[in-house]
């Protein structure tokens, strides 16, 4: 008895393809899903650029570093308001972001240092526009009560 066989499609072509795409693409999307890297933080009030914050990993949390000031005239400003361990240092150098972790799509269980006033927040950030911006939020007790900047991915 002959058999009759057709040649069978390949339905699984296209899930390889898709599948091998996003493996290819694994690395950039994970590039996208840090926060690390070098920010421009924004005034939340008047939505001019303040500084260059370079946010790092060290260990399995995230802390963030003041690289330039770019307010004229603010480049040797010192946190003369700090009350901690930062007391009377530059701003440029220091680190302004302490001990955030990875939280389901944000990172939190962190603190922020306003600099200007030298008071010190808890903080909470996630990534928006594909890794562009970056959402940091400072607040007291709960995060109904603080406010949110929106820094700009610089490189």
């Amino acid at each position: 008895m002959a058999r009759n066989y057709k040649k069978a499609s390949k339905p699984f072509g296209s899930i390889w393809a898709l599948v091998l795409g996003l493996a290819s693409a694994g690395p950039s999307l994970a590039a996208d899903s840090s926060p690390e890297g070098l920010w421009k933080t924004v005034d939340d009030h008047s939505g001019a650029a303040r500084a260059l914050v370079r946010i790092y990993r060290q260990d399995d949390s995230f802390y963030g570093r003041v690289e330039a000031s770019l307010v004229p005239g603010e480049e040797n400003a010192r946190c003369t308001g700090c009350t901690d361990d930062r007391k009377d240092q530059l701003v440029v150098g220091m680190v302004i972001l302490r001990g955030l972790k990875p939280d389901d799509d944000e990172f939190a269980g962190g603190d922020i240092l306003d600099p200007e006033t030298g008071s010190v927040y808890r903080c909470l950030m996630r990534l928006e526009d594909d890794g562009k911006r970056l959402v940091v939020r400072g607040y007291l007790g709960l995060s109904l009560f603080g406010r949110s900047q929106n820094w700009q991915r610089a490189e």
